[in-house]
């Protein structure tokens, strides 16, 4: 699965908001069930001694608020991500589009539908190419929501005080971490800023549901 963001955006899906939509789900692709704990004080050393559970952690789920932002406007929606070992389904809905795109995706292929039709192609970075010209580092997105650099592939990643991912170079993106939650004894990021050139995405994640146990 290709990493590199090749960039010949279509001004025509560019300005519709349908197509904003569209965007913002592929970008955070790879139901909770558990609010997040009550706010608590980091510690130093709970990062490590967590990194290896978040590596092996494959089904999880999370529910929040997305925001897109780029030189034609900015959108906003309800985000609802379940993801599993092979498979994952991410609902949007909210203002922008008609209110409700799905996107799942497995294996042998990934499908969206929304207000637009019925779309689907092999992987999600062939479905942006054939819809919006472009790809992103889908691959990546299931751990930058974890707080984890995707592996084999080059980094920068600095720390703050207390040894938690505070911001994360890697693919020509920068991820921030602004916040964190308590879920299931993990620490989960609970807001992010995803940039790359003029595209501004947020995460605000209101629920986390880890499924250690699964």
């Amino acid at each position: 699965m290709t990493h590199q963001l090749s960039f010949r955006l279509h001004q025509g899906y560019a300005t519709s908001r349908a197509w904003l939509g569209l965007l913002l789900i592929v970008l955070l692709a790879g139901c909770a069930s558990q609010a997040p704990g009550p706010n608590q004080a980091r510690e130093h050393g709970e990062w490590d001694a967590q990194a290896e559970r978040l590596q092996e952690l494959e089904a999880w789920g999370l529910a929040g608020k997305v925001g897109l932002r780029t030189n034609e406007g900015s959108e906003s929606a309800n985000i609802d991500w379940q993801q599993r070992p092979d498979t994952y389904r991410i609902l949007i809905s909210g203002p922008f589009g008609a209110g409700r795109t799905l996107l799942r995706g497995g294996p042998e292929k990934v499908t969206l539908n929304s207000s637009e039709g019925h779309f689907e192609a092999q992987t999600p970075e062939a479905l942006m190419e054939q819809q919006l010209g472009w790809s992103l580092p889908i691959s990546a997105l299931d751990y930058w929501v974890r707080g984890l650099p995707a592996p084999e592939a080059s980094k920068r990643l600095k720390h703050d005080d207390l040894g938690f991912p505070q911001r994360l170079q890697q693919f020509g993106w920068t991820i921030e971490y602004r916040d964190w939650t308590r879920a299931d004894d993990l620490w989960l990021p609970r807001r992010l800023v995803m940039t790359y050139g003029d595209l501004r995405a947020t995460l605000v994640i209101t629920q986390w549901d880890p499924m250690t146990d699964s």
